[in-house]
């Protein structure tokens, strides 16, 4: 019997472990699945014969080791820097591994041990990172295919809240980390715009932000995702002038986060002090010395009235109330977490939705041509959400031709932008109803 080690098993982690377990019985599987919650396992494995409950602190060095040690392979959907622990010990066992997160420099410097070991650490296996790698590099290869130039390349995907479930002035829930989300871009931004390397501060960041159009949705508000030049060289092309990846949110959201961000509520290094409450929590962050009301206050600093949408938002939030904080977190972005999870969490049958849309321009015989490559995808409910769906797949699909040898496996540590990986995956994605509409002017 071989043993797949799931490490995580939290909200994203649904239908990847449903997936592992439908096939254990046909493929002589064990499937191990460690998280801190043994109920959160327990929920994630419905009494499956093939599943085993490692209910262990990840970062017990002992504990971890002997897991991995006991697998044939890990499929990891912890946090970045607990991707690093399973990776030094995935080397030390010889065991291949896969993750959903950014490939982080510290997994970069693994690269030539994970290749000597002739071992495969595919690291951005999920949705983005993932399917926007796997199907972004075969569009960017069937262009080269033709002698095309690539002139332009914008990448959009985000976790929406779908419009039958959305039930608040924000229009977004929680379909996933609610902490990745308040730490959303703090570390600013970069891409490519006609040539010209652009930087974006996190104070600028959800900022008059642009918008694009989805069929069937609308007009839908983005902000530029992370360092896009790095990936640069990866997706291979070298005579493009403007190249973004960017998350897509509704246009009210943005405008709201960036009230959040102007006032200092998503500050992870400060210390909210002795307030309280969540009034006098606010007071403090805005500069408000009690001379009038504490809602015109924020709305002048905001540059907006006190009646606006912006400040109606904040308010649906309970800035305002004298509601008195609990636990007494010890920072503004922790104590809005606090709030939002309340907030955004979604109801057991509200159903989340997953939009992703490439925009290509490339010149074919000195002509221009407009491709347009989207998805949109809507979960069944909470726990099977479009998220999870998107982010669980892509892993266990990989993880299942792995353990049956049914591709000639890449070596170092990687992200799936080669064919190999991304076509046959691909293919088993669009039979789970993960499908792109293209259309071409």
């Amino acid at each position: 019997m071989q043993t797949i080690l799931v490490a995580g098993a939290g909200k994203s982690s649904t239908y990847l472990i449903h997936y592992l377990l439908s096939h254990a019985a046909r493929y002589n599987w064990r499937v191990v699945v460690a998280d801190g919650s043994a109920e959160a396992i327990a929920e994630k494995t419905k009494g499956s014969p093939y599943a085993v409950a490692a209910a262990i602190d990840i970062t017990s060095g002992a504990e971890r080791r002997r897991l991995v040690k006991e697998a044939d392979m890990v499929v990891s959907l912890m946090p970045p820097h607990l991707h690093v622990l399973l990776a030094k010990d995935c080397l030390d066992e010889g065991k291949h591994l896969i993750t959903s997160s950014y490939a982080s420099p510290e997994m970069k410097e693994m690269d030539e041990a994970a290749r000597r070991a002739d071992l495969m650490f595919m690291c951005e296996m999920g949705l983005d990172p993932g399917i926007d790698h796997m199907t972004a590099s075969h569009i960017v290869h069937s262009i080269g295919r033709v002698a095309s130039s690539i002139t332009s390349f914008r990448s959009y995907c985000g976790g929406l809240i779908a419009p039958e479930s959305d039930d608040n002035p924000w229009h977004y829930k929680f379909s996933w980390n609610p902490k990745n989300i308040v730490t959303a871009g703090v570390d600013g931004a970069k891409y490519l715009e006609n040539g010209r390397h652009v930087e974006v501060r996190y104070e600028e960041l959800f900022a008059n932000n642009k918008k694009i159009q989805v069929d069937g949705l609308g007009e839908l508000a983005y902000y530029a995702n992370r360092d896009s030049l790095r990936y640069l060289d990866i997706y291979d092309v070298p005579e493009i002038e403007t190249f973004l990846r960017a998350t897509l949110r509704h246009p009210d959201f943005c405008k709201g986060w960036n009230a959040l961000v102007q006032l200092g509520l998503t500050n992870e290094q400060d210390n909210i002090g002795d307030s309280k409450t969540v009034a006098e929590w606010l007071s403090r962050k805005a500069g408000y010395e009690n001379n009038g009301s504490l809602k015109e206050h924020v709305a002048n600093k905001l540059g907006t009235g006190a009646k606006d949408k912006v400040i109606r938002m904040l308010e649906w939030l309970g800035l305002f109330e004298e509601e008195r904080i609990a636990n007494q977190p010890q920072s503004s972005a922790s104590l809005l977490l606090g709030l939002l999870s309340a907030k955004w969490e979604m109801k057991p049958t509200d159903k989340d939705m997953v939009v992703m849309q490439h925009e290509v321009e490339y010149l074919h015989r000195n002509r221009k041509i407009n491709l347009t490559s989207t998805m949109v995808l809507k979960g069944d409910n909470r726990e099977y959400s479009a998220m999870a769906k998107t982010v669980g797949l892509p892993m266990g699909v990989l993880a299942r031709m792995v353990m049956n040898k049914k591709i000639t496996l890449p070596k170092g540590v990687l992200i799936p932008n080669m064919p190999a990986v991304y076509k046959p995956v691909m293919t088993e994605l669009h039979h789970h109803g993960i499908n792109f509409a293209e259309k071409v002017v």
